[in-house]
Parts: C-alpha cells; structure tokens; sequence
C-alpha cells in the first residue's frame, strides 16, 4: 500500500512538472531577460511552504552568478524592505497569489522602483494583477490524499525555479571554473581549483637526505617526517634520487641488509615527480598511473625540490 501510495504521488507530481514545461511562453523568456540584465540584486521572497522555495532559489541564483537574497515577507513589513533597491528584481512566492503578507508589500516595492516578478498558482489573483510579471505554476491536483498539503504546487514551483536560474545561467555563460569558485570547500571546486601546491608538504616538512646518508638515517628521516618516502638531494636540493618505505623494507630482507649501507647505494635514480602548479585532481591521475606504485612524489619546481606530494594528503582533502 505505502509503495503504491509513493508511486502516485511521484507518478502526480512528475505529470506536474511535465504540464508546467508544456506552458512555458514569451512570460518565461521575459523572467530570463529581466533577471539577467538586473544590476542589482534578485530579492526572493515568500511565507510558509512557498517562503522555502523562495529561500532556496536565492541560494540556487546566488550559486550560479546571480546575486540574490531571501526576504521574509513578515520581517520585510517590519523593516527588512530596507534590503530592496530600485536596481533589484523581486521574486515573489504564493500559490494562492492572495498571501495577506505579499500583498501588503507591493505599494512600497513600486514605491522603491523594484520589478517583481510573480511565481503563482493563479495568475489572475490579487498578486497576479500588482505585478509586472507573472509566471504560472498552476496544477489541477494536489498530490496530498485529501487535495490539501502543499506538495504538487511545490514541486512544480521547486522545478520552475530551477528551470529560470539555469537558463539564467546559461545567458551568463556561467561555467564549471565559476561555480568552482563559488563552492571552494565542495568536491567540484576543490577538483577545479586546487593545485599540488595547495596540497603538498612544503621542503621543511619532508623528509631529505644527502648521498651519504646511512639506511637507518633515512629511515629516522622518512619516521620523524610521518610521510612514505625520502627525497635524497644534493646542496642545491636537486632531487638525486627517492627512498620510499619500499625500497627500506626491499633491503632490509636483502641477503646484503647492511644498516651501513649509503642512500646512494638504495635509492631509486629514475624516480617520478610532479610540478606544483599541476591541479590536484589530475595528480590523482598520476598516481594511479606511476609504472610502481607510489605513495609519494616529489614535487619540483625550477629543478629544485619544493616539497612532497603524499597519496592519503590528496585523499584527504576531498578530491573524490
């Protein structure tokens, strides 16, 4: 019964939706051009399950390179209509398009000089005719048993929501290295804008040795530093050669496991590296492509060692 009951409402809202884009007229392109060529601010702005919609879409608009804010309209009548300039596009929430609230505020807004812009299950209501635009998210149904709770409209002003802030968007020519920097801490932005640089251990971080080091002065340099390896280096800190976990353990059960043994005897003459200004992501990539796999790369920069590009370090950061 519950499955049933899921299906119809998905299957409800979903034919909705489907409607709504069937609808779309010479209104939706003008809603596109107004908030497009806004100099200021799009104010969002709603009460109640309309109101969360309205608070979403500020944050989808603002995501996607346009500025925008959500207005509660019971604070706005006490104050926070001050946000609103003659610059601004308002974008107002109610299915019924005869909120008290909203109704209230269209003499001030016109008296600021903001458009608004109506998003509204009834285009001919109250709000309908005070504003300068009307987009219709009408439906026959709600998908609630009882044709009451707020769920089909909703989604259908969810939907129409998006569809408006995306082909926004796309007028912007609003790409991924945009968004990136809008959402520095999520996993697009990180896989776009960080480099090796931002996450390597810097030179005095790492683990370094010179040819003369003994096995066991590697392996007290590799156990102080907490990494997998050690960049054996010249006084210029030209990278010579590289020492990894690996390549101790290799020796150690060797039939030749002297402790004595120099760094120049065991180390890896070939080793790969990586530049620093390579992004992160695509060090992932070396990583999984080195002919031996490697926890550790150095990193160089103008032929010199700057620092050591650790496996679980790129990990960490949420690349992935």
């Amino acid at each position: 019964m519950s499955i049933e009951s899921g299906r119809r409402v998905l299957a409800a809202e979903a034919a909705a939706v489907a409607a709504c884009g069937e609808k779309l007229d010479a209104s939706f392109e003008k809603a596109v051009q107004l908030v497009f060529e806004c100099s200021g601010r799009v104010i969002t702005c709603g009460l109640g399950k309309s109101g969360h919609i309205a608070r979403k879409m500020a944050g989808t608009l603002s995501s996607t390179g346009t500025p925008s804010l959500f207005l509660h309209a019971a604070e706005a009548m006490h104050g926070d209509l001050g946000m609103v300039t003659d610059s601004d596009v308002v974008l107002m929430y109610t299915h019924s398009g005869e909120t008290d609230e909203l109704i209230k505020l269209f003499p001030s807004i016109r008296a600021i000089g903001a458009a608004v812009i109506l998003i509204t299950g009834r285009p001919e209501s109250s709000a309908g005719r005070l504003s300068d635009l009307t987009l219709d998210t009408g439906v026959d149904d709600e998908a609630c048993s009882n044709n009451l709770a707020p769920t089909t409209s909703t989604t259908v002003m969810l939907a129409l929501s998006d569809a408006l802030a995306i082909a926004v968007m796309d007028c912007r020519g609003f790409g991924k290295e945009d968004f990136a920097r809008f959402h520095p801490s999520g996993t697009l932005g990180k896989r776009l804008l960080l480099r090796v640089s931002d996450a390597m251990r810097p030179y005095e971080d790492i683990a370094c040795a010179d040819l003369t080091a003994t096995v066991l002065d590697v392996m007290a340099a590799i156990t102080q530093a907490g990494v997998g390896a050690a960049c054996i280096v010249d006084e210029d800190r030209h990278l010579l050669g590289l020492i990894s976990d690996g390549d101790l353990r290799r020796h150690i059960v060797s039939s030749t496991h002297r402790l004595d043994a120099t760094a120049e005897e065991i180390m890896n003459r070939s080793a790969s590296t990586i530049q620093p200004d390579l992004l992160a992501v695509d060090a992932l990539e070396v990583f999984q492509n080195l002919p031996r796999k490697l926890g550790d790369l150095p990193v160089i920069a103008d032929k010199k060692v700057v620092g050591l590009l650790v496996l679980k370090d790129l990990l960490r950061i949420g690349i992935v």
